[in-house]
């Protein structure tokens, strides 16, 4: 991706977040020289990789395989393992209408895909088998508390407010109908390095061609941009 698109992308989604009357946190709008007068103070964000990520999956072409996300909070494999401290994890995230987010289930996390405005989000879904593959058994998912069970490749259509839980092995792709749409996740720990399984493999990061300053940085740039470093994760991405 160029970064000129990265940074038309994150313009657009501050206007679009800011329309639903969500609000980010401050680093948000940091700018690069903003974030070079930062010390150790910023370390979790860092480390948990918080912030803005813009992915089109190695594709090339986000508008119709893509999705921009702001991780606003996370915690660590480390917390999950002692059962104590910060076990969850929050995404703000913005579908467009006719933009995939692939089919792909986690390992390890659990989260709720909750609707917080806009058009309608549609997910279809599928039981991973013992290989990886799609499943043609039943799926059995939550929404709102509520259990419910489907055959394979059953399209869940989401309108605002509701949500649906997703467990893991569970594989999901998501877009949005009817107008972009305004979507939170809710989750245990979130690592996107280890944790995704896409069916179709592709890169989960993309390749940035510098072609103008980057606006805001991403996740992926926080290694190249602030001191100090992250630690811990190393960054997977797209060629």
């Amino acid at each position: 991706m160029k970064r000129s698109q990265v940074n038309a992308l994150i313009r657009d989604a501050i206007a679009f977040f800011e329309a639903h009357r969500f609000y980010l946190p401050p680093f948000a709008l940091w700018t690069p020289a903003d974030w070079a007068t930062k010390g150790p103070e910023i370390q979790e964000v860092l480390d948990h990789e918080l912030g803005w990520d813009v992915t089109d999956y190695g594709r090339g072409s986000f508008d119709t395989l893509g999705l921009l996300l702001f991780t606003l909070r996370n915690g660590s494999a480390a917390d999950l393992k002692l059962g104590k401290g910060k076990l969850y994890a929050e995404k703000v995230m913005i579908s467009r209408s006719g933009q995939v987010s692939p089919m792909h289930f986690h390992w390890a996390k659990t989260e709720d895909i909750i609707h917080r405005g806009g058009g309608r989000l549609i997910l279809e879904l599928y039981q991973a088998d013992e290989d990886g593959a799609l499943s043609q058994e039943d799926v059995s998912f939550n929404m709102d508390g509520v259990s419910r069970r489907a055959p394979a490749g059953h399209r869940v259509s989401l309108a605002p407010g509701e949500s649906i839980t997703l467990t893991p092995g569970l594989y999901h792709a998501f877009w949005a109908e009817d107008g972009a749409v305004l979507v939170g996740e809710v989750s245990t720990v979130n690592d996107d390095h280890r944790d995704n399984r896409f069916h179709d493999p592709m890169g989960r990061f993309p390749a940035i061609e510098e072609d103008e300053p980057p606006l805001h940085l991403l996740v992926g740039d926080y290694a190249a941009y602030v001191h100090p470093r992250p630690k811990g994760r190393a960054s997977e991405r797209c060629t």
